[in-house]
Order: structure tokens, then sequence, then C-alpha cells
């Protein structure tokens, strides 16, 4: 069944008008919004994948996806953002230097400015997920977006906080593979590759110690990903054809940002990479510096199965609930861990009616 789903299709969201709007970031990279469009709306929805993954993980055609249950709940049109860390893209498997700074910098504010000539001053909420959420929160609590009237965002946000293995494979894992393996990103179809390249070899090493399914691509995202067999998700919550094209759904990454999330998991919360940088000389060292002042609400989901971020959500409520008491919302999600919130095939019943409800509190 798997391989009826065509890779980056449109064909999850049906009965909508569906347009392409691409734009260019202020350092010279072509990035896409996608809009699925019923009719006009006082509401925008803008969803933001994270790393590896793409739009797609929105409009999924063998469940009901996040994209349609907002259609069909009245948020009539909704746009879907692919990023520079977008699978969509060829830049994750350039050796490329960028970090969340640069998408923070760049990508948000321009994909809102792109957004905006089409929508005008209506109100724009945003849901968020994975470092997606990380760097849109640090764009919105750097003030380099404005405007939002509100942020939901999924598994962390400003505090990333991971188990110890994850620690230890942030500290040693770039370099050891950039330097000694001689691979500057990792794809989750290395195992399709050529015998004995050294993806090929690299996805054989990695599933010797993921017995829990024979998904190589599953195995290799819990290699990048988290400390659990599997790390990004619960088994049980996917349909058999989602967990069978885990690589059309997470594609390759590039490793530079997993350095930018170590500086952070040291400091305790969202830092600049380089405070020297003249580049990024607008954003703050300290991206919590000015959470009082931020006025958009977020809510902060917290898969209780989380073997990717840990506890980071329900550890950022409690500071911000400091900052701007009653502001924001945590709301646990149990049984769910860090993906399966999004691509899970109940998550229409267990997950997105949270977020349709927060949207909606925050809509008029």
């Amino acid at each position: 069944m798997a391989s009826t789903i065509a890779r980056f299709t449109l064909d999850g969201v049906q009965d909508a008008d569906i347009t392409v709007h691409p734009f260019a970031t202020g350092d010279g990279l072509g990035l896409e919004l996608t809009r699925y469009t019923r009719g006009e709306s006082d509401d925008v929805v803008l969803l933001v994948h994270g790393l590896t993954s793409a739009s797609d993980v929105f409009i999924m055609p063998e469940h009901r996806n996040l994209a349609t249950h907002l259609l069909d709940s009245g948020f009539t049109d909704v746009w879907a953002l692919d990023f520079r860390m977008s699978g969509r893209f060829p830049y994750d498997t350039e050796s490329h230097r960028y970090t969340l700074d640069d998408i923070a910098l760049y990508d948000f504010p321009a994909a809102l400015a792109e957004l905006r000539r089409h929508v005008g001053d209506r109100r724009v909420h945003v849901i968020a997920h994975c470092l997606g959420s990380v760097s849109f929160s640090m764009s919105l609590f750097a003030g380099a977006v404005t405007g939002i009237a509100s942020l939901t965002c999924n598994s962390v946000s400003l505090t990333p906080r991971v188990p110890a293995f994850s620690r230890l494979k942030l500290t040693l894992g770039p370099a050891f593979l950039e330097y000694v393996v001689g691979l500057p990103y990792i794809d989750p179809r290395f195992g399709d590759a050529p015998v004995l390249t050294r993806g090929w070899m690299l996805s054989k090493a990695v599933s010797l110690f993921h017995r829990e399914c024979d998904v190589s691509a599953c195995h290799l995202q819990s290699f990048q990903w988290g400390a659990g067999k599997p790390a990004m998700y619960r088994h049980a919550n996917l349909l058999p054809v989602t967990h069978e094209r885990m690589a059309d759904i997470c594609g390759a990454s590039g490793l530079h940002y997993y350095r930018h999330v170590r500086k952070m998991i040291e400091a305790g919360h969202a830092v600049k990479y380089d405070a020297g940088s003249k580049a990024h000389a607008s954003l703050p060292q300290n991206y919590l510096r000015n959470a009082a002042d931020v006025q958009t609400p977020l809510l902060l989901l917290a898969p209780e199965q989380n073997k990717v971020f840990a506890d980071s959500n329900p550890h950022l409520h409690k500071i911000l609930e400091k900052a701007a008491p009653g502001r924001h919302e945590l709301r646990p999600l149990p049984g769910y861990g860090h993906l399966d919130p999004l691509i899970g095939k109940n998550a229409h019943l267990d997950v997105f009616p949270h977020i349709v409800d927060f949207i909606k509190r925050h809509s008029a």
C-alpha cells in the first residue's frame, strides 16, 4: 500500500483550492508557501514543519490530516510553509552551516510578508512542530515576526531538553559523521543505497541495535532523534502504511542544526549560536529575555511519551507562567510521542480538537 502514495502529493486535501506561492529570503534561498482554501476567513492558519520533514506532515492522504481538520472546522484559509529545513528542497543535503538564527531572522519574516500580501491584516494563527517550533518561537520572541494571534508548539519550543543519550549524540555525532564517516547529512533512505557505500553501512550498523521493527528508515529516524526504540513516535499510534513510508515523511537532514540545539540545551533555553555574529546582531542572545512582553498566547502541546524533547514544553510553561501568568497554556498528550500528535491515526480525535479549541478562543 505504501507504494501507492506518491511522494510530495497534495491529494490529502480534498475540496479545496490549492495554490503555490514561492518567495525568497534575505540571504538568498527560494522557499514556498502552499495555500489550501475553501473561502474567505477572518482567521488564517499557518502550518510549520520541523527538521527532516516538510509540509507533507500536515496533508498526509492515508489518515485525517491537520490541514483537512482545520478546513472542516471552519478555518477555511490554511497555509503550509516549506522553509529551509524542508525535505522538498535540496538545502539539507548540502554542506551548509545554517543555524536556527538564520531561520528566525530570514525565513519566517519573509514567509509572513508573502502571506500578508495575500491575506492583509487578518488574524494569523501558527501551528509549529519540532525545530520549526523552536525557530518560529525564536522569531516571535525576538520581534522578527509580529501580529501573530496565537502560536501552537508541538513537543518543544524555547527550552529544548533531551534524554541523556541524546545529549551524548548531540555532543559527538555531528563531528563524527562529518569528519570521520564523511557524511554531511543523514538520510532515512540510506538503507536503499548501493551496498558498501557509507550511507548503506551506517544504516546497517544502526539497524543492528533496532529490532523493534523491520523498517530501516524508522531505525535511522531513531538514530537522528531522541533515545528510544522507536524514538520519534509510538508504533501503535501509526497506520502501517505511514510507518512503511517513513522515509517519505521524514527525509534527509543536515547536521549543523544539531550543534545549535546542543548550545541551547547547555544554556537551558534558546540562545544565539554565535554571540558575535554581525549578521544576527538584531537577534537577542537570550530569546527568553523579553518573555513578559510577548502578547501572543502559546499552546504548548506536551506528549507524555516524548523521547525526543522529553519534558521541554512543561518546563517552558513554568517559566512563561512566571513571566506572564495565565497567558499561555500547557496541554499534556497522554500516550503520544514526538511526531505522532501530527501523523497518528487517531490524532484527529486526541490532539487536533485541542488545537482547534485554542485557536477559536483566540479568534474573536
